[in-house]
């Protein structure tokens, strides 16, 4: 009698646990920085929200244009690990940027080049797991990976609110603070993830030419991005759910709360959705997040209260684990891996200019109508999305659920 299967989660490669465990110690920095980020503009540097809104949306599209550059890169040149270093490296190196900053340019410069360390890594890294990763369990391994990375973006804006409190309120003391798990998530990186050969096929040139990777990109792959654009376009930056606490009164040191109640919803919900993903059609997952998401615009939208405020957030945070490693395993189902960099980084490359959009425009409704506007556009977007995701599905261009 044949030995019953082990278990998904220990079929999962040693090299995905690590960079499951670097995305945790970087987002832990990060985290611990963006927690306190827009209140440290808006209290300490005299940012208005819209502005915040065009920091987070351009520093998140700067991030998605690089990863076009390194993801096309690592595919043409056939290495993932050395771009995801150089990224994870240079992303740690501009963490004491936060602490020194004197003025709002500071900061920008500081985010920015931070998001590009993001972009560099990003695509690489994503294509790193596809290839480490058998395709039965693919789904489970970005959700794996995204559950790690969530574990540590919950950490972070805890461990901001014990320093926030035991420093008094010391916004750079933390930002200093933050430096020590980026630099451990390189060390880790360098040490724990070794990336596996690449076959190339017969009579083929080593190196393929980089139209030629982004031509051969199949057209479901294509209507996956649209889709992808326009629910990220209805999804702006979590910066706003920060405001959003600190408008019913929550106070500076405690507003890391937010982060900590969204990624713990979002950790908990991610692997089991990529799992979920691997045994059912994907896009029925996906449709569940986007249900997830119209429902936490609108209890944002209409909620005054705290308990009410933190209801919507971990709402937000479901729909995040019911959509992001989702989406990843889509992109990889639908490209060949000698051009998932490319497929990685033109992904997010639309995504990220779509975030900008976001986050543009929820910061001018903010500005101009509170709250309860941003929110309410948010749920309206959204239900276009999935309308129009409902729509190409029904008519076959988004192709199966998975390889």
């Amino acid at each position: 009698m044949p030995p019953p299967p082990r278990p998904t989660l220990a079929r999962i490669p040693r090299g995905v646990w690590a960079l499951g465990f670097v995305s945790l110690f970087m987002d832990v920095s990060s985290e611990m920085i963006h927690a306190l980020l827009p209140v440290f503009l808006v209290s300490v540097l005299g940012a208005s929200v819209t502005a915040v809104g065009a920091l987070e949306g351009a520093a998140e599209a700067i991030a998605s244009i690089t990863k076009v550059f390194s993801g096309t890169l690592s595919d043409w040149l056939g290495k993932r690990k050395l771009l995801a270093v150089a990224g994870y490296g240079l992303a740690a190196f501009t963490k004491p940027l936060f602490a020194l900053a004197p003025t709002l340019g500071w900061v920008f410069t500081a985010r920015f080049a931070d998001r590009i360390g993001k972009g560099i890594r990003g695509a690489p890294r994503d294509a790193l797991v596809a290839e480490l990763t058998p395709a039965p369990i693919r789904g489970a391994a970005f959700g794996l990976r995204q559950t790690l990375d969530t574990v540590g973006a919950f950490a972070g804006p805890l461990l901001a609110i014990v320093l926030m409190a035991a420093t008094g309120d010391a916004f750079r003391t933390v930002f200093w603070i933050a430096t020590i798990p980026a630099f451990l998530a390189v060390l880790l990186l360098v040490a724990f993830v070794t990336e596996p050969e690449r076959e190339r096929p017969r009579g083929k040139s080593q190196r393929t030419p980089v139209r030629a990777l982004v031509a051969t990109l199949p057209a479901r792959y294509w209507w996956l991005v649209l889709v992808a654009g326009m629910f990220t376009l209805a999804r702006f930056s979590e910066a706003f759910l920060i405001l959003k606490v600190a408008d019913v009164g929550l106070g500076v040191a405690y507003v890391p709360v937010v982060l900590v109640v969204m990624n713990v919803a979002f950790a908990a919900s991610a692997y089991p959705a990529g799992w979920l993903s691997d045994h059912v059609n994907r896009w029925a997952v996906l449709a569940t997040g986007a249900a997830l998401l119209i429902a936490a615009d609108l209890v944002l939208a209409f909620s005054v209260s705290l308990p009410g405020t933190l209801i919507g957030i971990a709402v937000w945070g479901l729909h995040m684990g019911f959509t992001q490693g989702l989406f990843a395993a889509l992109v990889a189902d639908a490209s060949q891996p000698e051009q998932r960099g490319t497929a990685f980084g033109v992904f997010n490359l639309v995504t990220g200019l779509a975030l900008l959009a976001a986050s543009l425009l929820a910061g001018v409704l903010w500005d101009r109508g509170g709250p309860d506007a941003t929110f309410l556009a948010g749920a309206g977007l959204t239900a276009a999305a999935g309308g129009a995701a409902f729509v190409l599905y029904r008519a076959g261009r988004l192709g199966h659920r998975g390889p």
